[in-house]
């Protein structure tokens, strides 16, 4: 007879400093490419300074860039992992049941640990509040720095395609969106779309 297969594990760090280094990577070829394609529209309309005097638009665009690239690779990871996780569960009856699943299940198998509160309104609003979102535990900051806010941002938009993939798999259309609040807490806000 064969034996069983062992199981895949991977360790938590690794898992961690690979999210670190895809937001990293994303922001530096966006931002290579944006200051590449701005000093050849520069040479090409005979701007001497090279892109010094670019607008602030440019570069939320590249951020809008990294934004919709980390947001659709969540968005594939989350198709796929819901097929893993829930493969031995059975039907959801309702968006509260999946939202529950996400909030214990889900974030049990990404983070450890269980959401630390949920709130909705019953129209279809879901608030998911984290008060030690694993992903900025390692990373240094000031609490309430606005620059601090800013710098983790695009760490959030992984798990936010995630989430969306996720309930996508599931049969919900669904805006998943996420602001970091007292640093490492962070809030995610899943609107469920009607149909």
């Amino acid at each position: 007879m064969a034996t069983p297969a062992p199981a895949r594990q991977v360790n938590e760090s690794a898992v961690e400093f690979l999210t670190t280094e895809m937001v990293e990577a994303m922001i530096r070829t966006v931002s290579d490419d944006t200051l590449r394609l701005s000093s050849e529209r520069d040479s090409l309309y005979g701007n001497p300074t090279e892109g010094a005097g670019r607008d602030l638009s440019q570069g939320d665009e590249a951020m809008e860039a990294v934004y919709s690239k980390l947001e659709m690779i969540g968005f594939r990871v989350g198709e796929r992992l819901i097929e893993r996780i829930s493969k031995d569960r059975s039907r959801f009856s309702d968006n509260l049941d999946i939202v529950k699943f996400l909030c214990k299940e889900v974030w049990m198998f990404l983070f450890k640990k269980q959401i630390d509160n949920l709130k909705t309104n019953h129209r279809g609003v879901y608030v998911l509040q984290d008060n030690n979102f694993r992903w900025f535990g390692k990373m240094t900051h000031d609490q309430n720095s606005a620059e601090a806010v800013k710098r983790v941002t695009p760490y959030l938009w992984f798990p936010c395609g995630i989430l969306r993939g996720i309930l996508s798999n599931l049969g919900i259309a669904s805006v998943v969106s996420a602001e970091p609040t007292s640093l490492p807490a962070c809030t995610f806000q899943i609107s469920i779309q009607k149909q």
